[in-house]
């Protein structure tokens, strides 16, 4: 007898809800994409770094005016004018310490960089210590942020998702650090280096995202494990 799928009643269920929400779907992934797209293709064409970040901000705001036109979460827009905007302070860093246009331009792509590794590295070390990130997501919906802990077999489980949520992050800082430091280093020509990492961020943006989503999914209709059963478990309340 083939199983029932995963209900709404299963962690499988709950993670696969999470995590969509947590992406925005396939438009909130090209909502993050094209304003890198247009800072690259701009500068490269133009050579002009203001009129690159004017461009890029206004294709982020007017994605944003059609969310609020459809009356739909503007979030992800806002996610991607505050990554615009750290990007800008970065370009601005550079040049206030003597950068060169070339400098200048590099410097937009270290936050991404910085983002990527520092949160595969944090996503890592929850694992190790035996808290994987996934777990509470769980416990933000069932209500207790730590009780899913107490099941080995959910632990089990979100450390194996939060892994695959992990590597897209760590392939990024992985592939793009090093074409980074031989643009700034000048083993590299900036420009190559500028279209490269913008081609990169896009390539290895929602579609790395995707793969890894693939492989949770693939992951979570393996198994049928009862939300009931991570709500029932509750932590100690120190009796002997």
């Amino acid at each position: 007898m083939t199983p029932a799928p995963p209900t709404t009643d299963t962690v499988e269920a709950l993670v696969r809800r999470q995590l969509s929400q947590a992406l925005g779907g396939r438009r909130g992934m090209i909502e993050a994409a094209v304003p890198t797209l247009t800072f690259t293709v701009v500068w490269l064409i133009t050579r002009h770094l203001e009129l690159a970040l004017g461009a890029s901000v206004t294709v982020a705001v007017l994605e944003l005016i059609a969310r609020i036109v459809q009356r739909q979460t503007v979030k992800f827009c806002v996610n991607a004018l505050v990554g615009i905007a750290i990007g800008w302070f970065f370009v601005h860093l550079a040049a206030s310490r003597g950068g060169s246009a070339d400098d200048q331009a590099l410097a937009y792509f270290v936050p991404g960089l910085l983002y990527n590794a520092g949160y595969a590295v944090l996503m890592g070390l929850t694992c190790i210590t035996g808290w994987p990130l996934v777990g509470f997501m769980i416990g933000s919906v069932t209500g207790d942020p730590t009780a899913w802990h107490a099941d080995r077999q959910v632990v089990r489980l979100c450390t194996r998702l939060t892994w695959l949520l992990l590597l897209p992050c760590a392939i990024r800082a992985l592939v793009q650090g090093p074409v980074w430091l031989a643009g700034h280093s000048g083993s590299l020509s900036p420009d190559t280096a500028v279209a490269a990492l913008g081609v990169l961020k896009i390539a290895m943006g929602w579609p790395l995202q995707l793969a890894a989503l693939g492989a949770m999914s693939w992951l979570l209709g393996r198994n049928h494990t009862p939300l009931q059963a991570v709500e029932r478990v509750t932590p100690a309340s120190g009796q002997g």
